[in-house]
């Protein structure tokens, strides 16, 4: 039985486990590294950890274009191979790769010439535009070695293998932790980089997995295909990636503008409370990745059993999921209640950073119990090629709550009050996920 017939019937628990671990561990991974990054600038300094801060809605930017493609690449090939059309999947495949590659040339040209205008967007701060602007340029430039992994790794995970997507994470993530000290700190004859350093660490990591995912995608060893012979972009064929690619895309967007604007106004507060908000954001991803490596398995399975009319199936992975999801983000909230001074000082052990950063962690993951199953909820309307309300729903939660919110706290001058946007927007948008949900799935009569 290959990948692809196996999400139509295995076992929905064992194929859920048993797909999902590898995309886990990657998550994790990829997410390890995002905090190991921080932990190496911020020993340079509360400047650099700001400036790493103030550079991330611009890398969220890239994250987004890449996972939004991605995730309606995985979600239409999979719907194609349950409808028994491989040759629709293969086409699918060929015209996201060249895709790939087109994004990096546009954000390889605004590297080049705009990263300065760029980051003069987010702050007015001179220091930490120059400190972001030397960062970000390395990681625009270089931009298609992020792009190509990520879309690829989606190709094989459509097809229901997410053995190999693990292992290009791995390489990248291993190679990416132990270059980070090494270039920015000088060891073993490197010249001291600083946080350019982490940028330079960060692209090397991705050229590898990238070299490595690619050569497996053109293999010819696959249920489908990659050819580079066949590369083009044909609209017709992505017209269907980018309606559920469009909507994800947007989301992670969304979260770039989320970023970006509680910069502004923590920044007016206090620029400590900028470089606590990158730290939050990068532990955030460690208790969330491994949400996002279930979806990973859970999308492919939803997506490939809805096209099937495997409609009892799809209802047992759901149920799975969301206990599988919720155990993550307890687990999550938990951690950052009782560790929440470790966590800080992992980072940077400065009174200052701890008098901020604590009452944070604490305060914004009072909520995450109900997270892991809301994600999932977003998911599925994902996987049966519904994106507009996942996008609806994070513009909800991000823009229409979590951002006024955070400013009405900021007038209190007290920039403690500020977190608590944060669980106040969790409840709303998982109340109305689950109400959302609930009525689509009765209407297919699932």
């Amino acid at each position: 039985m290959n990948n692809s017939q196996r999400l139509g019937k295995e076992n929905i628990l064992k194929l859920i486990i048993t797909m999902s671990i590898p995309g886990i561990v990657s998550m994790g991974m990829q997410a390890l590294y995002n905090v190991v990054d921080s932990i190496f600038v911020g020993r340079l300094g509360e400047m650099e950890l700001s400036a790493l801060s103030i550079a991330f809605p611009l890398q969220m930017v890239l994250i987004a274009i890449g996972v939004g493609t991605g995730v309606g690449t995985s979600s239409v090939i999979s719907r194609y191979l349950g409808e028994g059309q491989d040759e629709k999947a293969e086409k699918v495949s060929n015209n996201v790769v060249l895709l790939s590659i087109l994004y990096g040339t546009i954000f390889g040209y605004l590297g080049l010439f705009h990263t300065r205008d760029i980051m003069s967007i987010f702050t007015d701060n001179p220091e930490l535009i120059e400190m972001s602007t030397r960062y970000s340029s390395i990681i625009l430039t270089a931009s298609i070695a992020i792009f190509i992994p990520m879309i690829s790794n989606n190709i094989l995970r459509g097809q229901g293998n997410t053995f190999l997507p693990m292992i290009s994470m791995l390489i990248g993530s291993i190679i990416n932790i132990i270059l980070d000290p090494i270039m920015i700190y000088g060891l073993m004859g490197f010249p001291r980089m600083g946080i350019e350093g982490a940028a330079y660490a960060t692209v090397i990591a991705r050229i590898f997995s990238g070299t490595f995912i690619i050569l497996k995608v053109i293999s010819g060893k696959n249920h489908i295909n990659v050819s580079l012979k066949k590369l083009r972009i044909n609209y017709k064929v992505l017209t269907p990636v980018f309606q559920v690619g469009l909507p994800a895309m947007i989301m992670q967007l969304l979260a770039s503008v989320m970023i970006a604007g509680m910069n502004k106004i923590v920044g007016s507060m206090s620029l400590v409370a900028i470089g606590s908000l990158g730290i939050y954001f990068r532990l955030q991803s460690f208790v969330f990745m491994p949400v996002f490596g279930l979806n990973q398995a859970y999308m492919p399975i939803i997506g490939y059993n809805f096209g099937a009319h495997k409609f009892d199936r799809m209802k047992e992975a759901i149920k799975y999921a969301m206990i599988i999801a919720f155990i993550f983000t307890a687990s999550g909230f938990l951690l950052f209640q009782l560790a929440s001074k470790q966590l800080i000082e992992l980072f940077n052990s400065s009174p200052e950073l701890k008098a901020v950063g604590i009452p944070m962690l604490k305060r914004a993951s009072l909520m995450y119990p109900i997270v892991g199953p809301a994600i999932i909820g977003s998911v599925t309307f994902q996987g049966i090629g519904k994106g507009m309300p996942s996008l609806l729903l994070s513009i909800l939660r991000q823009i229409v709550i979590l951002l006024p919110v955070c400013y009405l706290f900021s007038l209190t001058g007290n920039v403690d009050n500020v977190w608590y946007c944060f669980p106040i927007s969790d409840i709303a948008a998982t109340v109305i996920t689950f109400i959302w949900l609930r009525r689509t799935l009765g209407k297919l009569e699932i």
